[in-house]
């Protein structure tokens, strides 16, 4: 007999995570096969844009140039794969936009990474990691960085939960989607990146799996990345 408290938290994270809506989002193998040209096209360029946006020295406004053309380039090569779906999920008997289970996955998140940073600045090796990620909140403008880590997190997920996920095809799409996610972090030489990128792209993924669509992984990245700009500078140590 499933215990009664594994019942409920089946229940809670079902709809969002592991039951699957119905869709029909079919494409002719042309648009397939266009789909994944375009989206290969895309990876190439956007991971080295990343690279170099992240090389920048902090404070430099040449950072908040780049870091909008990595979204240009996600949102650009999403939009020309193919048609992209927000998704729904059930709740209370209909099919809805997720709107507010995102947004608590993404606090729910965000408090692991902020219970997380507590062990990593005791680490010298680890706590350099993430202060190399960090400079660029600490010596810019609050409401450009906060702005372009809205505008970041949105395009990565019409793109990797979007196009990408799509043009996986349906097998295999969960790991596949996010073992290339976090193979694209790595052209910033930030193993710290790299690792968040699988934790993240791994609930990610299970958001568009589940509801089919792109709006969930949004707002669920949107919240934790907007939650990390204000809590982990505070929080990890120069």
């Amino acid at each position: 007999m499933t215990p009664a408290w594994l019942d409920r938290a089946r229940r809670a994270v079902g709809p969002s995570l592991i039951d699957r809506v119905e869709r029909d989002h079919d494409q002719s193998d042309q648009a397939f096969r266009r789909r994944r040209i375009v989206v290969a096209i895309t990876l190439v360029a956007g991971a080295v844009l990343l690279g170099v946006s992240l090389s920048v020295r902090p404070g430099d406004g040449v950072f908040y140039l780049l870091t909008v053309l990595v979204a240009f380039t996600w949102v650009a090569g999403a939009l020309l794969s193919g048609p992209l779906h927000l998704g729904r999920i059930p709740f209370r008997g209909r099919l809805r936009r997720p709107v507010v289970t995102p947004i608590l996955t993404g606090l729910v998140l965000g408090a692991v990474f902020v219970a997380g940073s507590f062990v990593v600045r005791e680490l010298p090796a680890l706590r350099e990691l993430v202060n190399s990620v960090l400079a660029h909140a600490r010596y810019g403008a609050i409401v450009p960085i906060v702005a372009v880590t809205v505008l970041n997190g949105v395009a990565e997920e019409v793109f990797f939960r979007g196009a990408l996920f799509a043009a996986i095809g349906r097998r295999h799409a969960v790991p596949v989607s996010t073992v290339i996610y976090a193979a694209a972090t790595v052209a910033t030489g930030n193993p710290m990146l790299v690792f968040a990128a699988v934790l993240l792209g791994v609930v990610l993924a299970l958001q568009r799996r589940a509801s089919g669509g792109i709006l969930a992984p949004i707002l669920t990245h949107v919240t934790w990345s907007t939650t990390m700009v204000f809590a982990l500078p505070a929080l990890i140590r120069q």
